[in-house]
């Protein structure tokens, strides 16, 4: 059989999983700097209303207080809902399946941490406190305390870039500095605490987000 002489170019394969143009491990990045950088306005917003509240009403608050604490409370676990994303998308703390489901259960945590904050927030005083949203309650701290080792395993991964690497260490250390500063001093002092911690830490990161997407894009040139 005669073969076939064509003077056109040979077509690029599409089938491929990394290109070689690419500077990045995978495909591509699995999420664009604009989404991360929407995600970060989603982490930073929702960090400042819930230091707001507690800036006004306290880490706990009374009456309509505790409800608005609940509330704006969730409008701060949805932020970090956002940064949970881009740590899922760009695989912030490595390629391993046992990182896929560290941030996977996290996600889970904190999503029970979430529906206690709504029902809390919403239900009656003769049912928001019943027995059976104890459970839900713990996911709380629970959920704090996992993003603080997130923040640690992403550091020593070194996906993320420049300050995008470290501040991580800062933000999600909140549950770490303001319960124990709760439990030894008091709500007085707890409030000034936790609200700036949230501005400086987890506000702060998703400004930096905002401004340096790129740093979370992972690349083999870093």
């Amino acid at each position: 059989m005669d073969a076939h002489i064509t003077n056109e170019p040979a077509r690029a394969r599409t089938d491929t999983q990394v290109l070689d143009s690419s500077p990045y491990t995978g495909a591509a990045p699995a999420v664009s700097e604009r989404a991360v950088r929407r995600a970060g306005i989603g982490l930073m917003a929702g960090s400042l209303t819930w230091a707001t509240a507690i800036y006004i009403h306290g880490t706990q608050g009374v009456g309509v207080g505790e409800r608005i604490i609940d509330l704006t409370g969730l409008a701060f676990q949805l932020g970090i809902f956002c940064l949970l994303w881009v740590q899922m998308k760009t695989r912030a703390i490595g390629t391993s399946r046992g990182a896929a489901v560290a941030l996977r259960l996290e996600a889970a945590v904190l999503g029970l941490a979430s529906v206690w904050s709504l029902l809390h927030g919403v239900l009656p005083d003769g049912v928001k406190d019943a027995t059976w949203l104890a459970f839900l309650d713990i996911c709380w701290p629970l959920s704090m305390l996992g993003m603080a080792a997130i923040s640690v395993k992403l550091a020593a991964t070194a996906r993320w870039r420049g300050v995008l690497r470290w501040w991580p260490l800062i933000a999600e250390s909140w549950a770490v500095v303001t319960v124990p500063c709760y439990l030894l001093v008091g709500e007085q002092l707890a409030r000034w605490v936790g609200g700036t911690h949230l501005v400086i830490g987890y506000a702060a990161l998703g400004l930096l987000m905002a401004l340096r997407p790129a740093a979370t894009l992972f690349s083999r040139s870093a």
